[in-house]
């Protein structure tokens, strides 16, 4: 499997080193995704850690030449429907994710679950996600899907705190409050290496699957 990286800031680095670890081929790693050359991009995966604007205008040329897409990539929602079917359109498989953390993915799955559990017994959700001052989005994906998944339990609208600190790679941090006691869930990253470690994983799955998936439903 042969690897390209669009988006070569702190994340697409920190993808080169997971890449070389592991012993996967890096192709190239590109400010400029559409410059790549067809046959190129023919032959690998892209995994894409660039910006909303970028995404956005880059899309139809990363499904149109590349072997498979993974879309780190946050801050696309409202066109989200129009991504997914272009890309099935074209028969390119795609993995994306609001975080390609391990640990983070299990976060969703806890939540999820607990959120089942409480609905309709006092509970008031809430969410509060920390990041580095860089970071242009807030909230972040991370903790909008998890907001998402709480409604879709507890049928409850999620507050979301956004904080921006320092270099704080992420953490969020759900809290379930009910008038007897309180639930807390954080996850907490060290560093950007997890959600490099995730991405790449998922770019070795693009070998094994077809179509479009979310990252979360293909490891839950």
């Amino acid at each position: 499997m042969k690897v390209l990286i669009s988006g070569y800031g702190r994340m697409g680095h920190m993808i080169e080193k997971v890449l070389s670890r592991q012993g996967v081929e890096l192709a190239a790693a590109t400010e400029d995704v559409c410059a790549t050359p067809p046959e190129l991009a023919a032959e690998c995966v892209c995994i894409d850690f660039t910006f909303p604007q970028s995404f956005r205008a880059n899309y139809k040329f990363l499904a149109d030449n590349f072997k498979a897409v993974v879309v780190g990539t946050t801050g696309w929602d409202d066109i989200k429907d129009e991504v997914i079917k272009y890309f099935e359109k074209k028969g390119t498989p795609m993995i994306y994710a609001s975080n390609f953390s391990i640990g983070v993915n299990a976060l969703f799955a806890a939540v999820s679950r607990t959120a089942s559990i409480l609905k309709g017994h006092g509970y008031e959700p809430s969410i509060e996600e920390i990041h580095h001052i860089h970071k242009l989005d807030a909230p972040s994906g991370t903790a909008k899907s998890l907001a998402a998944l709480v409604k879709d339990s507890m049928d409850d609208e999620v507050p979301i705190s956004a904080k921006r600190e320092g270099e704080v790679p992420g953490t969020h941090t759900v809290v379930f409050t009910s008038t007897v006691d309180k639930l807390t869930f954080t996850h907490e990253a060290f560093s950007r290496e997890g959600f490099a470690v995730g991405a790449v994983y998922a770019a070795m799955m693009t070998e094994e699957i077809r179509g479009v998936h979310e990252f979360k439903d293909l490891i839950l």
